[in-house]
């Protein structure tokens, strides 16, 4: 029996990309857009010029404005950097949940590809760990993943 397989693969050299990253919690947002950037260019041998970076308040902005991106028609996928931290009210729970739904609607609904690299952790080192220290980088993870699914997505 023989099947056709589809897999995502790197580079995306003729991708056009758009990354939304929030500004609350700038010191760990930047540097997921930072692992963002770097994962688009060296690895995906993205030019600067396919890119768009586009900064909002935080991370319960980002599903509207990833929906417009989506729509506008001039990405192939779109990429979210943003870090919810808990704090001690029911807060925490509102924004990290609407947040990551509100970006797996915007894919679903559009059929562009969007990454959730927004963090949703307890601590602030835990958020540190994850922003490029001992647990990686989410926003470097949320771009390989919208790499692979352009790739994935013209193949299909």
């Amino acid at each position: 029996m023989s099947y056709k397989k589809i897999e995502g693969v790197l580079p995306c050299a003729d991708g056009r990309f758009a990354i939304v990253v929030s500004r609350f919690n700038s010191f760990i947002c930047e540097r997921l857009l930072e692992g963002a950037l770097d994962v688009l260019k060296r690895e995906g041998q993205v030019q600067e010029e396919n890119i768009t970076v586009v900064h909002v308040p935080g991370a319960i902005e980002i599903p509207l404005v990833c929906e417009k991106l989506a729509k506008s028609g001039s990405y192939d996928a779109v990429i979210t950097c943003g870090c919810v931290i808990r704090g001690s009210t029911y807060h925490f729970e509102v924004v990290a949940n609407e947040c990551s739904k509100g970006i797996t609607h915007v894919s679903l609904s559009t059929g562009v590809p969007v990454t959730n690299g927004v963090l949703t952790t307890d601590t602030l080192e835990q958020a540190v760990q994850r922003a490029g220290s001992k647990m990686g980088n989410k926003g470097a993870e949320a771009a390989g993943a919208a790499l692979e699914l352009v790739n994935v997505i013209r193949q299909i």
